[in-house]
Parts: structure tokens; C-alpha cells; sequence
């Protein structure tokens, strides 16, 4: 029986397999800025949406030392899939809104489960200046203004689904209005007030004076997903924080 179940999940698992979409890479003006204005950003793939809670579940039930009540408090806190009926049971949450209150450690085994990892800051960033019809449209007063505005509104919990808005011109949904999203990198997103004293780490530190030394300091939307990133720790969770995956391109 046990054996059948299991088939039963390899089989939903392979119905509902993620899109990755391919992504060219290139260079990116960057808000996070090392050595000059710009960095280069390799060719990549990103999943085409959130991870969302029914892919979730699937991955609970087949390494169920991410559960709730089972996984170490070493990889997450208290506030891990606190939303969740139980720990197999995603009501009242959407089957497929992104899955939050996860973290950054589960979300890196998550991936793994689909031979893959979390995107660096700068491959999220590169995606997330585009819209459906340009590759980079942050030079819209328009565009950065209807981003700001959900940061303006309070979360509606439960979220809403994925996918409900347009793709951007990657085929990507919802890299801005629906959540916040764990990059692989997000515990090296400092800003020091200078930017020459990065050191060999390249460490950026992030406090107020120090923003100064941001690149693109009007786009608020991209400044204030590094301000969140760069207060959390690994284990932490947040009720609008999710995920998404990316591979390398082969």
C-alpha cells in the first residue's frame, strides 16, 4: 500500500512538474553594486511561479522531516507552516498559492528536491526588472508605482493564487505583488556606507546612512526586498515570505 502511495506522488509530482523558464542572463544594473554599476549575470533557468502549497505537500509527504512538529528547530521556528490546518493539511490556504512561512533551510531542501537551488540575489533581481513587455522597465514611474502600492496594502491572508496576473516577458509570474522571496544568497546582502570597504568577502551591509551606497535609489520596491532579506536569519518565517527555484543552464 505503502508503495502505491508513493507511486501515486511520483505520479502528481510529475503531472504538476514546474516550469523552468530559460532565462539568457546579461548584464544587470544592479541596486546591490560591487565592482561598477553593473554586474554580469550568467544564463540561468527560473521556475516559472512560486513553489506553491500543493507542490509543497508533495514534498512533505515524500521527506517528512520537513514537516511541521518534525523538523529541527536548528531549520526553521516556531512560525514554520503555522498557517496549516496540521501538518499534511494546507487549509485554509489556497492549493495553489505560493507557500509561505517557510525557511530559508527548508526552502534550500525543497529545491534540492527538484535538482535545483535557490536563485542569487542577483539572478532574482535581473528577472524582477522586467514586465510583459520589456526586460527592464524600472525606469517607468508607472510600473514602480503599481509595485509599491501592494507594499502600501496590508496582506490578505489567505493569499490569493498564483498566476493570476501576467507573465513577465520571461514567462515568470509573480515576482512582485503576491510575496516575498528567499534568495540563495540573502545573508551577504549588507551595504556598507562606503562600497570600497567590502573586503575580499564583498560583504554589502545594509543599515540607513549605508543605503547612500545602493544603486538604483529610487526603485524603493527592490531596496525594501533587501532591507527584509538582510534582517533575517535562516531559520526565520514570514506569513508573505515564499520561494521559487532556479537551475543552471544546460
Amino acid at each position: 500500500m505503502r508503495a502505491l502511495g508513493i507511486l501515486a506522488l511520483s505520479l502528481i509530482s510529475s503531472v504538476f512538474a514546474a516550469d523552468y523558464m530559460p532565462i539568457a542572463g546579461g548584464a544587470l544594473r544592479t541596486a546591490l553594486p560591487t565592482d561598477g554599476e553593473t554586474v554580469q549575470v550568467a544564463a540561468f533557468k527560473l521556475r516559472s511561479r512560486p513553489v506553491n502549497n500543493q507542490d509543497y505537500l508533495i514534498f512533505l509527504k515524500n521527506t517528512p522531516q520537513w514537516q511541521r512538529g518534525k523538523i529541527t528547530p536548528l531549520f526553521a521556528s516556531s512560525g514554520y507552516l503555522a498557517s496549516w490546518q496540521s501538518a499534511t493539511d494546507y487549509s485554509p490556504n489556497h492549493a495553489h498559492a505560493p507557500v509561505t512561512q517557510i525557511s530559508w533551510f527548508a526552502a534550500n531542501a525543497y529545491c534540492a528536491s527538484e535538482q535545483a537551488q535557490l536563485p542569487t540575489w542577483y539572478q532574482w533581481e535581473f528577472v524582477a526588472t522586467a514586465d510583459a513587455q520589456r526586460k527592464d522597465a524600472r525606469n517607468d514611474p508607472l510600473w514602480r508605482a503599481k509595485i509599491l502600492k501592494w507594499y502600501a496594502e496590508p496582506a490578505a491572508m489567505p493569499l490569493a493564487a498564483s498566476t493570476q496576473q501576467a507573465a513577465n516577458i520571461y514567462g515568470v509570474y509573480d515576482m512582485h505583488q503576491l510575496i516575498w522571496e528567499w534568495v540563495e544568497d540573502f545573508n551577504g546582502l549588507f551595504v556598507t556606507s562606503d562600497s570600497r570597504n567590502q573586503g575580499d568577502q564583498k560583504l554589502l551591509e545594509t543599515c540607513g546612512a549605508a543605503s547612500l551606497s545602493l544603486g538604483d535609489k529610487e526603485n524603493y520596491a527592490i531596496l525594501m526586498r533587501i532591507a527584509l532579506l538582510a534582517a533575517l536569519n535562516g531559520q526565520d518565517t514570514v506569513n508573505t515570505l515564499g520561494f521559487r527555484c532556479a537551475k543552471p543552464m544546460q
